[in-house]
């Protein structure tokens, strides 16, 4: 057990440092077109879902973490999905087919965090649609020719242009930090369920000294 919560370490240090880029960012200025932009709700909105996968995400790496330090330690929670595996399996039950229903229950749980990290592609996706909708509303082919009327279209395309690239781009960059986290939480269930099952074909052995454990993995 000298090896507790690792996989919520690995979450955190990973978290830290991408918010320690964005806060570098928003001090060397570079995220001020992006909170000065046009319909900069729209962005704010991607962030909001981005936060609610985060925090998503954090409550199942707590899970897991948790989980996976009771299996190594020859204990599990009365009544949750671990101890009805280790139960059913050690009385003799179809160990294949109950590997297969905890395999389906674990990725069942995490499965809420891929989802909202393709939910901020597909808002990128609309803000984008929406700012070319913006740019090509001001433009009008007949008043090219009139210089006062030039400024105004060109303003309108340039903010709805804005709005197309920043919510593309905000969407894009945390859909990439949230499928990393995502990407840890499926590699902290994998290895719970090989600890699992491990755990219950061997139960005369003390799961704490899995040599998983030794090679860091949680």
């Amino acid at each position: 057990m000298g090896h507790q919560h690792l996989l919520v370490v690995r979450f955190a240090l990973f978290n830290i440092v991408a918010l320690g880029f964005v806060f570098a960012f928003y001090l060397q200025g570079w995220l001020d077109g992006v909170l000065g932009a046009r319909l900069v709700e729209l962005s704010l909105l991607i962030v909001a879902v981005f936060a609610y996968g985060l925090v998503k995400c954090a409550q199942r790496v707590w899970q897991i973490s948790q989980e996976l330090n009771e299996v190594r330690a020859g204990i599990s929670a009365p009544g949750g999905r671990i101890a009805q595996y280790m139960e059913r399996a050690r009385n003799g039950s179809d160990r294949g087919r109950l590997t297969d229903v905890l395999r389906l229950k674990l990725s069942n749980h995490i499965a809420i965090v891929r989802q909202v990290a393709n939910t901020l592609v597909f808002l990128g996706l609309i803000g984008t649609v929406i700012g070319f909708i913006i740019a090509l509303s001001g433009v009008n082919a007949e008043a090219v020719t009139d210089a006062q009327k030039v400024a105004p279209m060109v303003s309108t395309l340039i903010g709805g242009m804005s709005v197309a690239m920043n919510t593309t781009l905000i969407g894009a960059v945390l859909y990439v930090w949230l499928i990393v986290d995502h990407r840890i939480l499926a590699t902290g269930t994998l290895d719970l369920l090989i600890t699992t099952v491990e755990a219950a074909e061997s139960p005369g052995e003390s799961p704490g000294e899995s040599p998983r454990e030794n090679h860091g993995t949680a």
